[in-house]
């Protein structure tokens, strides 16, 4: 085993210890890392779905404008070393061993003193941090792991934060109820700073609003003082005019869905936040790259084997509404046919339920990933809407039986769990 086959070896065991809430261990391993993470300008992405899109689209703008920009992002989708970015590439091996022995080093010296040790995902906060720091990085934009408040990404001073939604997910952790999630999604709001959120839940931005007033920071909120028009929703693009009370802008935007007219718009009002803080922005530019930005596995139409394949890490519910919604507005098909893995954890019953009616065969299988326990349970739910339903556990025998059931004018749809997406991207590198 060499030294990257013992450094990832390391990090896959601390995924033994789960999620943990608190910041006491990411704040002291920091504290003795001599605390990387201060003196960086930071975007802190948080939210329940298209804080990856937000992330992503804004990294891509500001390495476009000539600024080095880090990007942390999880889970990955190709490789291990994609969650920690600069200007688009990946973490060198060589680097990620040295942090990572490095850690291991504080992490000690935490045992000595009796300490509880990182997490895994505190860990690889510790790392992009390390990286940003030795980079000299101009801005890094932080997606947010899970929830906002007790997240270990949350030690960080923002210029300004971002919240894309709230809606219900990892109820376990973070709260029953839409209100009790969004205020642990409120702790990223920081004193003094820019929040900006798409949420149009009423509930949502009354608390947004009250922990924004209680820390006298400026709440921008989605259609209030900043808007879309939509011009037209496309296989491969999303159109739309943007509006705030500086700037209207026409954009080809070059994600797809009726979700991405939001997300568009938080990156774009994240930018204009950027210009009055007086940084640079080449506004020609930035509508040039908003035609370019690349995230794979997020309604990813591409084509295997001669037939018509869209990917899309529809995960819970949010986003399986907006799989239904693209599904039967933006997409041409004889047939669906559909592959679908869920986690357990996840409402299961109402995703099907939402995407079930369009679905003509599916293929339901297993994430890799060991939340995925009981995915039979998944064909169940589908006997009211497909006519046919097969449960293979391989993913890779449950793409070769899609493409094999998917004809010349039908889409295959793969959807579900990044842990499935994860498997089956590599087959159309």
């Amino acid at each position: 085993m060499n030294d990257y086959e013992k450094t990832i070896k390391y990090l896959e065991e601390l995924n033994k210890f789960g999620w943990k809430p608190g910041l006491e261990r990411i704040e002291k391993l920091l504290n003795l890392l001599g605390n990387p993470h201060q003196g960086i300008k930071y975007i802190h992405v948080g939210g329940t779905n298209g804080k990856g899109s937000v992330t992503v689209s804004l990294t891509k703008i500001l390495t476009e404008q000539g600024y080095k920009t880090g990007q942390y992002i999880s889970p990955e989708l190709f490789d291990i070393r994609e969650r920690i970015q600069i200007n688009g590439r990946w973490i060198p091996e060589p680097k990620l061993i040295e942090y990572v022995l490095l850690i291991q080093e504080k992490t000690a010296i935490m045992a000595d003193m009796q300490m509880e040790g990182p997490t895994n995902f505190e860990v690889w906060t510790a790392l992009a941090f390390l990286y940003f720091q030795e980079e000299n990085v101009d801005f890094a934009v932080i997606e947010v792991g899970l929830g906002g408040e007790i997240d270990s990404t949350n030690v960080i001073d923002p210029l300004l934060s971002i919240i894309t939604n709230v809606t219900m997910d990892h109820k376990d952790y973070l709260g029953a109820t839409v209100e009790e999630i969004a205020k642990v999604k409120s702790g990223i709001i920081k004193k003094g700073r820019t929040i900006i959120t798409g949420s149009q839940d009423e509930k949502v931005i009354q608390i947004l609003m009250k922990k924004a007033n209680e820390l006298e920071s400026r709440l921008l909120i989605y259609n209030q003082d900043f808007t879309t028009e939509e011009i037209s929703l496309e296989p491969q693009m999303t159109k739309f005019i943007f509006n705030n009370k500086n700037l209207e802008l026409n954009v080809e935007y070059s994600l797809t869905g009726l979700h991405q007219l939001n997300n568009g718009a938080l990156v774009i009002e994240a930018i204009c936040c950027l210009m009055e803080l007086g940084y640079q922005i080449d506004i020609n530019k930035l509508v040039y790259t908003m035609k370019k930005i690349s995230w794979p596995g997020r309604l990813e139409l591409l084509t295997y084997q001669g037939k018509k394949v869209l990917l899309d890490a529809a995960h819970n519910l949010d986003g399986a509404k907006s799989l239904a919604y693209a599904l039967k507005n933006i997409y041409c098909y004889e047939n669906l046919i559909m592959i679908i893995g869920i986690l357990a954890d996840k409402d299961r019953k109402a995703m099907i339920d939402m995407i079930g009616p369009l679905a003509h065969k599916v293929i339901v299988t297993k994430p890799n990933n060991d939340r995925a326990a009981g995915f039979e349970k998944i064909a169940e739910y589908f006997q009211p809407y497909a006519t046919e339903i097969i449960i293979e556990e391989d993913v890779f025998k449950a793409l070769s039986k899609g493409i094999a059931l998917t004809g010349a004018g039908d889409l295959l749809c793969i959807a579900g769990s990044i842990y499935m997406l994860k498997d089956i991207r590599k087959i159309f590198n």
